[in-house]
């Protein structure tokens, strides 16, 4: 590859990453600034049981995509500069996920009339349906094929936003919280309606619909049998904990304090993951080539990032599960979400583990088309966590079920990392194991143990006029402080990331490898 272009491509690449990082942070933001305010106004058990429903229909959420959005974009990605490809290719794309979709649906309108505990929520249960329903029309792959980062950002931070001033105008704390439960749904599921309303307006820019010549499906079938399967079992990997917490505890309760205990460890999950968007396509672009030593520094400066993030949040978060789980759930932990804090602590590795595992799948085997590697690793994973998590939740932890379905699932994320790890060694090893790394780590580690000692020193020496004030303002003291010293301190040590951000000439030079 040529220098100029090179470089050009990597500066794609860094805006890429900066405006996804933007994307998700507000987005973040937004969700954690109501999801404290649902909490309250529905309850944990009508808060529960949204949250149960959302999860039996993400089953057949995945079920309809069964990870069609993976493959286009890796097939778009080869033909982006050639339109008639392109629009054929994203034609084809379509109607295998509209005819998924039909077949999810029906599947599900089965089973929920089929199974009277499903059947006596189905009017939860249906309207959350039309989130996969509407998601058939929102071809938000081929904007992510197109790396169309800036527009993706502008639209899911307004929709989302959108969404956040409904909540707080319409929801409103009440003695029968039942009653706010639709409303909020449909508030929910709004965002995906309005996106593939505004992706569909936009499409003709960049593929035509009409048919042009014949279609030939052949050569998806056999990835996308593989990646059914994947999707299934990463929906039952994903999706069992708050499942089986339902089956366990009927009236919900403790699916809502698992909820506010894993919201914290899912927001970086998905800050993280989100730039699949922007990694998913290049790696793919670089894999393709025959010189491989861009593909190789794409996964440095990836990984880099999974570190430079996933690092602090698990120490912070292990640290302060405490303060935390209350703030998230607006109130006492010793009430309705007792053992949030416990839930947390006990999840709080997978906001590393599990992103570096997606790193491996979405920039490794994607690319080579090894896809079955995860499959594997998943269902083990699969296996590992349903078993454990009914043993330790019935036996170990009855009192506390979702301490057991947590330690459980952490376990099971741990043995896949390991697998992945394993499967992907050649490449995923050195862009893990480095030295920029292990800085990164050693600074976490002094951040878990300034906070965790530093935490009950603030709320006993300083005054506070309630509970929620002190949880708020210890921590955010224990942030900025942990903020400075990870900062100033692997810029001190010259680490590859954080050094490049204070580097003028940095911008314009490659991404350099972490493992230098």
């Amino acid at each position: 590859m040529e220098p100029s272009k090179a470089r050009q491509l990597s500066l794609t690449v860094r805006s890429n990453v900066a405006i996804n990082l933007v994307r998700t942070l507000a987005m973040t933001i937004l969700s954690f600034i109501t999801f404290p305010y649902i909490t309250r106004a529905l309850g944990d058990e009508a808060f529960g049981l949204y949250t149960w429903a959302n999860a039996f229909v993400y089953y057949f959420l995945i079920l309809a995509k069964i990870s069609i959005p993976n493959l286009a974009i890796r097939e778009c990605v080869k033909v982006k500069n050639d339109r008639q490809k392109l629009s054929t290719t994203v034609q084809q794309f379509f109607l295998l996920q509209a005819g998924m979709t039909l077949i999810s649906f029906l599947l599900m309108c089965l089973i929920v009339f089929s199974v009277p505990s499903l059947f006596s929520s189905a009017e939860i249960i249906f309207l959350l349906s039309i989130n996969f329903l509407a998601g058939v029309f929102s071809f938000e792959w081929v904007y992510i094929a197109l790396e169309k980062h800036f527009y993706i950002t502008v639209r899911s931070v307004s929709l989302i936003a959108f969404s956040a001033a409904c909540t707080f105008l319409f929801i409103k704390q009440s003695a029968y919280p039942e009653n706010y439960l639709y409303l909020y749904a449909l508030i929910a599921i709004s965002s995906t309606i309005l996106t593939s309303v505004f992706n569909c307006f936009f499409l003709h820019k960049y593929v035509s619909l009409k048919k042009r010549g014949p279609y030939n499906f052949r050569p998806f079938i056999g990835p996308l049998v593989t990646m059914a399967l994947l999707s299934l079992a990463l929906t039952l990997y994903n999706q069992t904990d708050e499942f089986i917490l339902g089956l366990i505890d009927p009236s919900k309760a403790a699916v809502g304090a698992y909820s506010v205990g894993v919201k914290g460890v899912d927001i970086v999950i998905t800050l993280i993951t989100s730039l699949y968007a922007v990694f998913m396509p290049r790696a793919s672009y670089y894999y393709g080539l025959e010189n491989k030593a861009p593909f190789r520094r794409l996964l440095n400066y990836s990984f880099n990032i999974t570190f430079f993030i996933a690092i602090p949040a698990f120490a912070t978060m292990a640290a302060l599960s405490t303060p935390i789980t209350a703030l998230i759930s607006g109130g006492d932990l010793t009430e309705s979400y007792a053992d949030a804090n416990w839930i947390l602590f006990s999840l709080a590795g997978m906001m590393l583990t599990y992103s570096l595992g997606d790193d491996i799948y979405t920039e490794i085997l994607i690319p080579q088309k090894r896809e079955r590697h995860y499959l594997i690793a998943v269902l083990f994973g699969v296996l590992i966590n349903v078993s454990l998590s009914f043993i330790l939740a019935l036996y170990a932890f009855p009192a506390s079920p979702g301490i057991g379905v947590a330690l459980a699932t952490m376990v099971a994320d741990i043995l896949v990392l390991a697998y992945l790890l394993y499967v992907a060694k050649d490449y995923a090893l050195p862009a893990i194991l480095n030295i920029n790394n292990l800085k990164i780590v050693l600074f976490g580690i002094a951040i878990f143990v300034l906070s965790y000692f530093l935490l009950p020193v603030l709320e006993k020496q300083i005054p506070w006029n309630d509970h929620i004030t002190a949880h708020l303002v210890s921590s955010l003291i224990i942030l900025v402080v942990d903020a400075i010293i990870y900062i100033f301190g692997l810029l001190a040590c010259r680490e590859t990331l954080i050094s490049s951000v204070f580097r003028r000439k940095g911008k314009d030079h490659e991404p350099e490898s972490a493992g230098q």
